[in-house]
């Protein structure tokens, strides 16, 4: 299984990333998956996640309203639209396909990871 990750890039404050995970090797429509990411001298969180056909979703407080995932089973894609970007928000963001059909919050819950793609917001 491989994940390529991109679409990440410099944007100032209060502007709009997507970020797009190809997912190749597996049909995942059957794992949850998600976005996590790493900020600078801190430890990996997870963003965003869904559960196996989209049938639920989490989000971390702080993108609550601001991020949104989706799935592209036709694709094999997992997006993450962010809006009103915040300084606080650059991070490298990687995406995961999780072990099993319900999202977890951890990353040992995630079975297969992307290189990840640098986000950084300007203020």
């Amino acid at each position: 299984v491989q994940l390529q990750a991109s679409g990440g890039g410099l944007v100032q404050a209060g502007g709009s990333l997507r970020l797009s995970c190809a997912v190749s090797g597996r049909t995942f429509s059957m794992y949850a998956t998600g976005w996590f990411r790493r900020p600078p001298g801190k430890e990996r969180e997870l963003v965003a996640a869904i559960n196996w056909r989209g049938g639920g979703t989490y989000y971390a407080d702080s993108v609550k309203g601001r991020f949104t995932i989706s799935v592209n089973n036709a694709k094999n894609t997992v997006d993450l639209q962010m809006n009103s970007l915040k300084p606080e928000d650059t991070a490298v963001y990687y995406c995961a396909v999780a072990r099993g059909s319900v999202a977890g919050t951890r990353t040992t819950s995630y079975a297969y990871w992307g290189r990840g793609t640098q986000v950084t917001v300007s203020s």
